[in-house]
């Protein structure tokens, strides 16, 4: 396994499985708090359109998805502001219009479209230099904002109505933070895929949540397993000669559910000893 770390592909493969862990460690805590698991679900899949068009059009398919899930960012937000329409159902909205807008425009491209399934399942080991700027921007951009907010994500997250009763503004910065739930997907569809990609957003804080009710822990403690996940998949990806993306994920699933297990049986056994340290 040494010898591998020469390569360039696996050393550009640990860097991004790092600067990604960092940027979904920061924004999928901040998902998982406010219960937007459907709307980065929504915004994976409506990317997909900005990758059709990017196809279609000859910009390069990154930039596109990049502004066409922004834009469904905000088109989110601002219908399910709305009091004719419903959360979920402007969810849909852009869900459905990203995928029809990709695989209309997908099919409409002329030539191959060679690097589809990369976009679509993911594999880490073909990002190149230029993904590794993308998600270290992203990375970078991320952790000094929620350095410089974190009071005021964490009012937004727990309880918008607290947040606007000390003055904050709220709208502005849940249009923010959407921003950056789409830009931190559009970064991470490389290494996982559209498919997967909002597990990794969600599971390793999930697993983190299993052991802390405090936001700064959860986002430390998402930010190792969602590394980890990243060099367990990765090396099971090249020990079974499977697909990156889905290994990182069921990687990531293994070790929530070793946790889960693991503290179910922690806990039971706490009690055990309670209740026999109260009949002596």
């Amino acid at each position: 396994m040494m010898d591998l770390l020469q390569y360039t592909f696996i050393q550009h493969a640990l860097i991004g499985s790092l600067l990604a862990s960092i940027a979904c460690g920061l924004v999928g805590t901040y998902i998982v708090t406010r219960r937007l698991v459907f709307i980065s679900g929504g915004l994976t899949h409506a990317s997909f359109g900005g990758i059709g068009l990017g196809l279609y059009t000859g910009v390069p398919p990154i930039l596109a998805a990049a502004v066409f899930a922004v834009l469904s960012a905000f088109g989110v937000e601002w219908l399910s502001k709305r009091k004719e329409m419903r959360e979920d159902s402007a969810i849909a909205v852009f869900w459905a219009l990203g995928m029809a807008v990709g695989v209309m425009f997908t099919f409409l491209s002329p030539g191959f479209a060679p690097d589809l399934s990369a976009y679509l399942f993911g594999n880490i080991l073909t990002i190149t230099r230029g993904d590794l700027l993308l998600l270290g921007c992203v990375a970078g951009v991320l952790a000094v904002f929620f350095t410089l907010f974190r009071h005021p994500i964490v009012y937004v997250a727990f309880d918008r109505e607290f947040a606007r009763s000390q003055g904050l503004r709220v709208q502005l910065l849940e249009y923010v933070l959407m921003m950056f739930i789409a830009l931190t997907i559009v970064a991470c569809l490389r290494m996982v895929g559209i498919v997967l990609v909002i597990s990794l957003l969600t599971i390793p804080q999930m697993t983190a949540n299993l052991f802390s009710q405090r936001f700064a822990s959860i986002v430390w403690l998402s930010i190792g397993i969602g590394y980890l996940s990243c060099l367990g998949g990765l090396y099971l990806s090249f020990r079974e000669n499977i697909p990156s993306g889905a290994s990182i994920i069921f990687f990531s699933i293994v070790i929530y559910a070793v946790c889960k297990v693991g503290k179910s049986l922690w806990t039971y056994r706490r009690r055990k000893q309670n209740i026999i340290q109260k009949n002596i």
